[in-house]
């Protein structure tokens, strides 16, 4: 059994993935804020900031699934550390210890200022639609050096929208399944002979924007289809007032200057909401 580190274990993404893949690995979890962990997992309290704890976390594993940092548009600073401070760390911290495999689950926000009418795939070039897809940029291309210098073996994944079910018009387009989801990062973890690889992280959707077809020649069939939850989905979505939001696959990413964080600290009467 694989021994495998996620870091950002208590976000959303990383909630539902310890939960789909508890039995299959060892796994160690490791976030800045504490978790109660589940039966079989190790958690170690990091912050991936700091080269000392990156070092720390990646020691013994044999693969990495690299989800923490800083999840939606915000402040540079905040992104800077996270982002790209934090994922050179993590990287580094991996070459250092030996490990070989990494999983990096970039962003469709990394793609996010092509319009919705196009439809792009693994080669296409980035179009970041703010800060945080510039962040997932670079961390795409810090991969590929990592791969071609070093001899790591890189797994790329444009996430979509990670959830239970589609929630708007446009996660209709890129919602990913948790089931969807552990397959696709179960690919990534086992399938020999990858050296560097981009996939789309969503669902086998009928409304997608991405051709997935790399992800099907590395053996990836989803299960699920967004298109089961549309009737619902259009009849609760509201009419468009961000036009810019509406044409771009990035949605009110390519508009807003911040979104809610739902990292950020709960403030008494207020629950932050998640747009990605």
């Amino acid at each position: 059994m694989k021994t495998v580190l996620i870091t950002g274990a208590t976000g959303d993404v990383g909630t539902h993935l310890r939960r789909e893949l508890a039995g299959k690995y060892r796994l160690v979890v490791s976030d800045k804020r504490n978790l109660k962990k589940e039966k079989g997992e190790k958690f170690i309290r990091a912050d991936i900031s700091k080269m000392s704890d990156a070092l720390k976390i990646t020691k013994g594993v044999d693969a990495i699934v690299h989800l923490g940092g800083y999840s939606v548009e915000g402040p540079w600073e905040a992104i800077l550390q996270a982002n790209i401070i934090g994922c050179y760390n993590v990287f580094e911290a991996a070459r250092r210890n030996g490990v070989k495999r990494i999983l990096f689950p970039t962003s469709n926000h990394a793609m996010g200022f092509y319009r919705r009418d196009r439809k792009i795939d693994h080669t296409t070039y980035p179009k970041p639609d703010g800060r945080y897809g510039v962040s997932k940029v670079f961390g795409e291309a810090l991969g590929s050096l990592y791969a071609d210098k070093y001899g790591m073996e890189v797994f790329m994944m444009r996430i979509g929208n990670v959830n239970p079910k589609p929630i708007d018009k446009r996660r209709l387009s890129i919602w990913f399944s948790p089931r969807d989801l552990a397959q696709l990062v179960s690919i990534g973890i086992d399938r020999p002979g990858i050296k560097f690889e981009i996939v789309y992280g969503i669902s086998g959707n009928t409304r997608a924007w991405y051709d997935n077809s790399n992800a099907v020649r590395l053996g990836y069939r989803p299960q699920d289809d967004a298109e089961a939850f549309a009737a619902e989905v259009l009849a609760a979505e509201k009419p468009a007032t961000d036009m810019v939001a509406e044409l771009h696959q990035g949605g009110v990413f390519c508009s807003a200057e911040a979104v809610p964080n739902p990292a950020a600290p709960v403030k008494a009467g207020k629950k932050g909401k998640k747009k990605k």
